[in-house]
Order: C-alpha cells, then structure tokens, then sequence
C-alpha cells in the first residue's frame, strides 16, 4: 500500500516506504560506514522502529523521506526527502544512499526532485540539511545542490550532543539554483 506521492526521475523511483524495503532498510542501518554520520549503526528491531516511524510520518504529517528505488532493477538503495521531526532545527531534506550505491549520483538526482518537491508541493520557503561537519561526502552534496552553510545548530534529544552544521538555502535561492540541473 502506497501512502503517499510517487515521483520518479531519469534513474529513480521514490515513494514512501513499505514492509517489502525492510531487508535492504536494515541492510543499510547495520553498515557502520553507511550510518557513520546518522546516528551509528541499528539493530534489526531500531531499524524497523525506523522504518516504521517513516513511514508513519507519512500519514501523521503528510511528508517524510522516500524510498529511493531503481528503476531498472526496482532495488532499494536508501532514503531521502523531506523531514521535519517534533524539535527539529527546520524543514529539512535529508538523504542516506547504501554504501554499495554512493558516488553513482543517485543522491543529487532524488536530491533535486524532493527540493522541488518540498518547495512546489509542501510550499516550504526554505530547505535545510543537517550534516556533522566531517562528512564531506554530504557537505559536498550540499554544496552542489547551492545549499551554504549558514553555522551549527542542535538536533534534539537524543541527538542533541551530535555536531551538525546547517546547510541551507531559500525557496527563490533554488530557483537560481535549480537551473543547473535541467537534466533531471
């Protein structure tokens, strides 16, 4: 059962998540490099706890991150889209892509089609990410999307004593931005 949008890409499917992405979802929570900067590895039980909270998310608020999905294989390969938890420091577009799959461009892809997601649909006026600062891998990604830090900011408990810097920018920001990937 699908609760909510499905938008699809050149390469991608994202759609929110369901009881059939549980393997690969706990695949993904039990790598420790893959989950370096999210919150350290899970055990099968807090992974489905996860997944299932996203999922929940989708008919308590409306919105949550998607499932990233290959079209061509129909694979799950992580998460990714908009999150705003009770506490959170803004509306947020968070992502986390399976350590087999990083560095092939599929975050920039679902990256761009939540952004303008989060914007033309949920009328955000403005996207942030939230990033420990050693992760270059996602401040890259940041960066490229026209996101700039804008300084450290606290998650809430029980994150409260990770370190996270800011990465933002505004809705009009994005549509100059947006125009460097007319691809997608």
């Amino acid at each position: 059962m699908i609760n909510g949008p499905i938008l699809v890409t050149q390469r991608l499917i994202l759609r929110p998540p369901g009881p059939e992405d549980f393997e690969a979802w706990a695949e993904f929570s039990a790598d420790e490099e893959t989950m370096r900067y999210l919150g350290g590895v899970q055990p099968r039980a807090v992974a489905w706890r996860g997944l299932c909270a996203m999922a929940g998310a989708w008919h308590v608020r409306g919105f949550a991150m998607f499932s990233l999905v290959t079209r061509d294989t129909g694979e799950w390969i992580g998460r990714i889209g908009p999150w705003q938890p009770d506490g959170w420091p803004g509306t947020e577009v968070g992502w986390g892509v399976m350590r087999s799959h990083a560095g092939k461009g599929y975050a920039l892809e679902a990256a761009v089609a939540t952004i303008d997601y989060a914007f033309d649909l949920l009328g955000w006026d403005n996207v942030i990410h939230t990033i420990d600062p050693e992760n270059a891998a996602s401040i890259a990604l940041a960066e490229r999307l026209g996101s700039r830090n804008q300084g450290p900011t606290r998650l809430p408990e029980p994150y409260q004593d990770f370190p996270v810097d800011c990465y933002g920018q505004s809705k009009a920001e994005w549509q100059e931005n947006r125009r460097k990937f007319v691809r997608f």
